[in-house]
């Protein structure tokens, strides 16, 4: 057991033109949602956004999960590059105000930790929803679907971008912009779940072309 890898524990079978294929052959699509400052806004305006979104969520006949990520945010560098600034700035009263600026993040973050959130939301779909699509059983196999086609893939891929897009246009009703994650972005996703440290400073494994769209 301590020998196993991490994909043994995963339900993610593979990543495939922007789509998370699970093992039992189900798909996943993911969109990355902007925030919104509920507070700032006024009293219409935050229940115009009230209205809208329970109207989205009215008119969904598919489940779908929200998911916050927080994320320390490590600005070593950016201090370093402040520091840099501050030693190469030749006038000096921006010199002693990049000096200022740079202790005042200092005393900001002192004691405390930066973290930034990101939102995401997980839409399913299942091969049985595909028209035409009959399960076989395999007696040796329990609760598992048999290997899907291409052609399974590619109209259930299809199936699952509506789904996406619908997605999309209710929650830009409510102000929030909406980003399909591609395949590289997916696995850096997952990627940084499970290597959280290496994440933090920017490091990300280096992808093949293939992946990068």
């Amino acid at each position: 057991m301590a020998n196993a890898s991490t994909q043994q524990f995963l339900e993610i079978d593979q990543v495939r033109e922007g789509v998370l294929l699970l093992k039992n052959h189900s798909l996943r699509g993911v969109i990355m949602v902007s925030s919104l400052n509920f507070a700032l806004k006024s009293g219409d305006e935050q229940e115009a956004i009230i209205y809208q979104f329970q109207n989205f969520l009215n008119s969904l006949d598919f489940s779908l999960e929200i998911v916050i990520q927080s994320r320390l945010v490590n600005i070593t560098g950016y201090l370093d590059k402040l520091k840099e600034l501050e030693k190469n700035q030749e006038n000096e009263l921006l010199k002693i105000q990049t000096g200022e600026y740079r202790k005042f993040i200092e005393s900001l973050v002192a004691g405390g930790q930066i973290l930034s959130k990101t939102f995401f939301v997980v839409i399913p779909f299942t091969l049985i929803e595909v028209p035409g699509f009959q399960q076989k059983k395999d007696p040796t196999r329990k609760n598992q679907e048999q290997p899907q086609t291409e052609e399974q893939f590619q109209r259930a891929k299809a199936q699952l971008w509506q789904r996406m897009e619908f997605v999309t246009m209710g929650l830009k009703r409510c102000g929030l912009q909406c980003v399909p994650l591609n395949t590289s972005e997916l696995i850096e996703l997952f990627w940084s779940l499970y290597h959280p440290e290496e994440a933090e400073v920017g490091y990300y494994p280096e992808l093949p072309p293939e992946l990068t769209h």
